[in-house]
């Protein structure tokens, strides 16, 4: 027994003891809750983005006539990826920490910065070992998104993103493989580079996939994000008037809940009075994929899908995840099998998921990434720039643990986030202002190699895009008395992406939430008869045409498939008289002329 304790013992009638003992007690208590506080409020001042505080200061300025340093007065900030000579590089996990040494040299792009005046204050947290696109760190803690610091930040870089988005740097390095800078870019709203695959330097950066991942960046502000490009990628900074071809991926817009007045409309409206911009084009980037890129074709037999819009994207990130497993595996294999028990349960899973993996397509996976990249540079050339959401979803709540809702989050971002990583373009994630609390963003995709041309397509067109985002935000509904529109066209967009998929339940049932939001919409009525009649329910389609024509005389889409109903139900003459009146409406309508003559024959 310890002498503490037999001394307490033998004066255990003693009341002094007690009072000692209480006061000791009560100060180891006060002492620990007041170390609790200080951690908490060292976390919410820098909000828990920050894993290493130190500082690495600028090299001097070179003499006169020497060029000034370009990022000289600039702080930033860098992931626990990238080594720093005498600190040991983390890669997000204590376990990795603890079982490699300290770095002997300074990454090749930190130096790079160092030498253009920029100062390191420190490292960030990130998901581990660059595996996640959510940012959430459960040895760490996760960093506070500010926009939202209910949900998450977005990962892998999470802690470079937060430190940019609260203020704390002007600038940040993060890594991207899947969507590592692009994704924690648009939940914390700031800009996002995704520079292209390979075009800077990865010597001294720890490698999830060396074939996917790159070195991106974060700032608030164009114009440090461009000049951060300049430095790493060693540009001109003479800046090339040029011809832009602004693509809309109408495909993958419908995969977001946005309305397109605060995304594709702002983009449209600002490059209307700029100089140098074509009208902007249109593509289904999903069946574009799958008509140039035959390679994918055995991905999407194997999940045995048809080979729609949503399927190739689907089947393009099942390769893309497959190719960083690999990679993984080939890079860190040894260490995995030791210390995949210390991760995080759902990097674990990620860790073990790689460990399996075997290599009997690898040749397969690697020629749908050689066929991808041939595939954006033969859409967009030389001038065209693929606009994209980056992410269509709002960030998700801390700690979600509804497996399913996060899988299908997955699945839609990393179908967004695949066609970068996979071609090896370059792209930036712009910021388009918030949707109620979350943050709105689009992207700006370009050929691989285009990085200038994007760089200074974001300083021509920044300034524009943020006053069409602000008077989008400020748009009052105008034909709505009753405050709705705004969610009845969000219900529509989400029937619209639920037909495109051939969901027609779920389509009918978003139209009929439009409906009941907005009644006196015609669009709303006839989207839904669309659906019913696939589904078969030709009275209901009728009935829904019937209502579309009392709101709008003149809706031909109405009369056609009211036509198309009626002749389901046998009463040619009905329809028959359904189709000339969309004749009457257009003339040249080649459905209704195919129409009325197959009536007519069938009457006769």
């Amino acid at each position: 027994m310890s002498n503490t304790l037999t001394l307490i013992q033998s004066n255990a009638s003693n009341p002094k003891v007690w009072v000692v003992i209480g006061v000791t007690v009560a100060g180891i208590v006060i002492l620990a809750e007041t170390r609790k506080r200080r951690i908490k409020a060292l976390r919410e001042e820098d909000f828990g983005a920050f894993l290493d505080r130190f500082e690495l200061l600028p090299f001097p300025p070179p003499p006169p006539p020497a060029a000034k340093q370009s990022l000289s007065a600039l702080t930033f900030s860098i992931s626990d990826a990238f080594d720093v000579k005498d600190y040991i590089t983390g890669f997000g996990s204590p376990q990795w920490k603890k079982t490699h040494k300290a770095a002997e040299k300074t990454a090749v792009v930190v130096t790079t910065l160092l030498k253009n005046g920029a100062t390191c204050v420190g490292k960030t947290i990130m998901d581990e070992l660059g595996f996640g696109v959510i940012g959430e760190n459960k040895h760490y803690g996760t960093p506070i998104n500010p926009l939202m610091p209910s949900n998450v930040p977005g990962g892998c870089s999470s802690g470079s993103a937060v430190s940019v988005a609260a203020e704390l740097v002007d600038f940040s390095l993060g890594i991207d493989t899947t969507g590592g800078v692009r994704i924690p870019a648009a939940f914390c709203g700031i800009l996002g580079f995704r520079p292209s695959q390979g075009t800077v330097s990865s010597v001294g950066v720890l490698p999830n996939s060396q074939s996917l991942e790159t070195v991106g960046w974060f700032a608030s502000d164009p114009s440090v994000l461009c000049q951060v490009g300049h430095a790493l990628l060693n540009l001109s900074a003479v800046a090339h008037r040029r011809q832009r071809s602004l693509i809309f991926a109408d495909d993958l817009f419908e995969l977001s809940d946005i309305p397109k007045q605060k995304s594709v409309h702002v983009v449209r409206k600002a490059i209307e009075n700029l100089s140098g911009y074509q009208t902007p084009k249109h593509v289904n980037v999903g069946q574009y994929v799958a008509s140039n890129v035959p390679s994918l074709a055995e991905f999407c037999e194997q999940s045995g899908k048809s080979q729609n819009s949503a399927s190739t994207l689907k089947a393009l990130s099942s390769v893309m995840l497959a190719i960083q497993r690999h990679e993984f595996k080939t890079n860190h294999e040894e260490w995995s099998q030791t210390c995949k028990s210390f991760l995080g349960p759902r990097f674990s899973n990620d860790v073990v998921t790689a460990l399996k993996s075997r290599n009997e397509s690898i040749k397969s996976l690697y020629r749908v990434k050689t066929e991808m990249r041939a595939t954006i540079q033969s859409l967009l050339k030389e001038d065209g720039i693929l606009v994209i959401p980056t992410v269509a979803d709002p960030p998700p709540k801390l700690n979600t643990k509804n497996k399913n809702s996060l899988n299908e989050f997955l699945d839609r971002t990393y179908a967004l986030s695949s066609i970068a990583s996979m071609s090896g373009c370059c792209q930036v994630t712009i910021p388009l202002g918030q949707h109620g609390d979350r943050p709105i963003s689009v992207s700006f995709l370009t050929y691989y190699g285009g990085d200038k041309f994007l760089l200074d397509t974001i300083l021509d067109v920044y300034a524009s895009l943020q006053d069409q985002a602000k008077l989008a935000s400020n748009l009052a509904p105008v034909s709505d008395t009753n405050g709705n529109m705004e969610a009845s066209e969000v219900m529509k967009e989400k029937g619209n992406a639920a037909y495109k998929g051939r969901q027609w339940n779920k389509a009918v049932n978003f139209y009929t939430e439009a409906i009941k939001l907005n009644g006196a919409n015609a669009t709303y009525f006839c989207n839904r008869a669309a659906a019913f009649l696939e589904l078969g329910c030709f009275q209901q389609a009728e009935q829904d045409c019937t209502e579309a024509m009392l709101i709008d005389k003149k809706n031909v889409k109405a009369y056609l498939r009211r036509g198309t109903a009626r002749e389901s139900l046998v009463r040619y003459k009905e329809a028959a008289a359904d189709f000339r009146h969309a004749l009457v409406l257009e003339p040249q309508n080649k459905t209704a002329k195919v129409a009325e003559k197959r009536l007519r024959k069938l009457m006769s």
